[in-house]
C-alpha cells in the first residue's frame, strides 16, 4: 500500500513538472530557458526567475578557453585606448553587483567632447552565457582604429559619429557562465515596461540596469544595438503586446526599424537568407513577447532606436569560430553605425532673435514619436526610412513652430530650422521697423510724431536694427561653422 502510494505520488510530481515547464523554445535575447510565449507571469519576479536559472544548462569550462576573462577584457580595453589615444577614451558607467567596472570605449575624432553629431552605442554580454558579443566588439574597435585614415567607412564613423562600446554589461554572469547577473536576475527583463507595472521600484532595480538608465540620461544616443546569441536575426520593437499574446505589434517607427534591421541582416553573410525569419529580421512580439526589456525602454524613454541582434546560432561557440563569426558580422556592425550619417533627417534648431541654438522638439507628420534636440547644440538626428516624402516640424516653447517637406532619398538630408519668437507687441514693432515690410508702421509713425523727434527715433531704431541683424547673422554663421547642414528653413 505504501509502495503504491509512493508510486502514485512520484507520477503526480512528474506530471506536474511536465505541465509546469513547457519545452524550451527558440531563444530571443539569447536564451533557451523555459518560457511560455505570451505569459508574462514567469519572466520577472522571485521564484520563477530562479527556476529558469536552475534548469538552464551552463556551458562547460572547456568552451571558455580562448575567450577573454574579465581581467583580460579590462586589460585589452585599456591597451586599446593607449594605442588609439587620439580617437578614443575609456570610461566606466558603473559597477556590477560584484563590483566589476562596466567599461566603455568611446571612439570619435573628438572623444569626450560634446558635438553636434549623433551618438551610437553597442552593448554586449547582456546575458552572461552569451560571450560572442564582447569578443566581436573589441574586434570592431580595433578594426576601426587600424583602418582610420585608410578605409572611408572607418573614417566616416570616426569623424561623424560618437561610437560608444560596452563589451560586457554582465561580467558577473560571464564569470560563472550563467545567463543572469550575480543576483540571479535577467537584465533584459529588469527595465520599466510600457504595458505592465514592472520594475518600477528603483531600489529593487539591478546596478547594471541603473547604470544603463543613468548612461542614457547623460548621453543622448540616436541609435544602439545589443548583441546576443542563440539565434541569427535582427529583432526590433515592440517586444511585447498589451494582452501578452504573440503577434506582430508595430511601434510608431516600424518602417524605420525594419529599414535598420535590414541594413544589418543584408550586410551579414547569411542572416538575410534565414528560412525561419523573412529577410533575417523580426518584430519582437511576433517572435514571442517579453516584458521589461531594454530595447523598448530605450525607444520610449531614451529617444534611442535600439535593435536586439542575435549574431550566432550557438550561444557559446568554440573560440576557434570567433574569427569567422567576426567576418560574418563585420560589415553589418559597421554599416549599422554608418546609417546614422547616411540616412535620416539631421540638423539644428536656432532662434531668429539671437541666432543661438534653441533646444526644441522635432516631429514627423503621421508618426507618433518626438525627437528631442540636444540641450547645448540643439542638434537633432531623426532616423527615417528612405524613399518617401516627410513633413518635418520643429518647435520650442515661446517660438512659432516651423514645418518643411523633405524628400528622403538614398542620402541623408540636412535641414536647419530658424524659429521666430512669439514676441510681445514691442518686439513685433522692432522687427517690423527693421524689416522692409514694416514701412506702413513707419509712415503712420511719421504722421503722428514731431519731425525732430521722429528723425532722432529713426536714427536710433535704424542703428539698433543694424546691430540686431548683425548679431543674428554672426551668431548663425558661428554656430553653423562646425555643421555640415545644407538647407535652412
Amino acid at each position: 500500500m505504501v509502495l503504491a502510494m509512493n508510486k502514485f505520488r512520484f507520477v503526480h510530481i512528474l506530471l506536474t513538472a511536465i505541465c509546469f515547464f513547457p519545452p524550451p523554445i527558440a531563444a530571443r535575447g539569447g536564451h533557451s530557458d523555459y518560457i511560455r510565449p505570451g505569459d508574462g507571469n514567469f519572466n520577472f519576479h522571485g521564484v520563477a526567475r530562479n527556476l529558469f536559472s536552475q534548469v538552464e544548462p551552463r556551458p562547460s569550462a572547456e568552451l571558455t578557453r580562448g575567450y577573454m576573462t574579465n581581467d583580460d577584457l579590462e586589460k585589452a580595453m585599456k591597451g586599446f585606448t593607449k594605442r588609439c589615444s587620439k580617437i578614443s577614451r575609456l570610461y566606466s558607467i558603473g559597477k556590477s553587483v560584484n563590483g566589476f567596472p562596466l567599461w566603455v570605449i568611446e571612439i570619435s575624432d573628438r572623444p569626450g567632447e560634446i558635438e553636434a553629431e549623433p551618438a551610437f552605442k553597442y552593448i554586449g554580454n547582456v546575458h552572461g552565457d552569451e560571450p560572442v558579443g564582447r569578443e566581436l566588439l573589441l574586434r570592431l574597435a580595433n578594426w576601426i582604429c587600424d583602418n582610420y585614415g585608410k578605409d572611408p567607412l572607418a573614417q566616416m564613423i570616426v569623424e561623424n559619429v560618437h561610437l560608444h562600446i560596452l563589451p560586457s554589461l554582465n561580467p558577473d554572469g560571464f564569470t560563472v557562465r550563467r545567463r543572469n547577473n550575480a543576483n540571479n536576475v535577467d537584465l533584459n527583463r529588469d527595465f520599466p515596461d510600457q504595458f505592465f507595472p514592472l520594475n518600477e521600484d528603483l531600489d529593487l532595480r539591478q546596478p547594471e540596469t541603473r547604470a544603463i538608465m543613468t548612461w542614457l540620461s547623460d548621453i543622448r544616443f540616436a541609435a544602439s544595438a545589443t548583441l546576443h546569441g542563440g539565434a541569427l536575426v535582427a529583432n526590433f520593437p515592440w517586444d511585447g503586446t498589451e494582452d501578452k499574446r504573440k503577434y506582430y505589434y508595430a511601434c510608431p517607427d516600424d518602417e524605420t526599424f525594419r529599414f535598420l534591421a535590414r541594413i544589418y541582416s543584408k550586410s551579414h553573410r547569411n542572416m538575410s537568407l534565414s528560412k525561419e525569419f523573412e529577410e533575417g529580421i523580426t518584430n519582437g512580439a511576433s517572435w514571442y513577447p517579453i516584458y521589461g526589456g531594454m530595447q523598448d525602454w530605450n525607444y520610449i524613454h531614451g529617444g534611442c532606436f535600439e535593435l536586439t541582434l542575435e549574431i550566432s546560432d550557438n550561444k557559446w561557440p568554440k573560440a576557434s569560430e570567433l574569427p569567422t563569426i567576426w567576418e560574418y558580422n563585420r560589415k553589418s556592425m559597421l554599416n549599422l553605425v554608418a546609417s546614422l550619417v547616411k540616412t535620416g533627417v539631421h540638423g539644428r534648431i536656432f532662434s531668429l532673435d539671437q541666432g543661438k541654438p534653441l533646444p526644441g522638439l522635432v516631429v514627423v507628420k503621421g508618426i507618433n514619436y518626438t525627437v528631442k534636440a540636444h540641450q547645448a547644440f540643439a542638434d537633432y538626428h531623426r532616423l527615417l526610412a528612405p524613399g518617401r516624402k516627410y513633413e518635418v516640424t520643429a518647435s520650442s516653447p515661446g517660438y512659432k513652430p516651423k514645418t518643411t517637406s523633405v524628400w528622403l532619398g538614398d542620402d541623408a538630408v540636412n535641414t536647419d530650422f530658424i524659429l521666430i519668437p512669439e514676441a510681445s507687441s514691442r518686439g513685433n514693432l522692432l522687427r517690423s521697423v527693421c524689416d522692409c515690410s514694416g514701412q506702413p508702421i513707419l509712415t503712420h509713425f511719421f504722421t503722428e510724431t514731431n519731425n525732430g523727434i521722429t528723425f532722432a527715433l529713426i536714427v536710433v531704431v535704424a542703428f539698433l536694427c543694424f546691430l540686431l541683424q548683425r548679431r543674428v547673422r554672426f551668431n548663425l554663421w558661428k554656430q553653423r561653422q562646425s555643421s555640415r547642414r545644407s538647407v535652412t528653413v
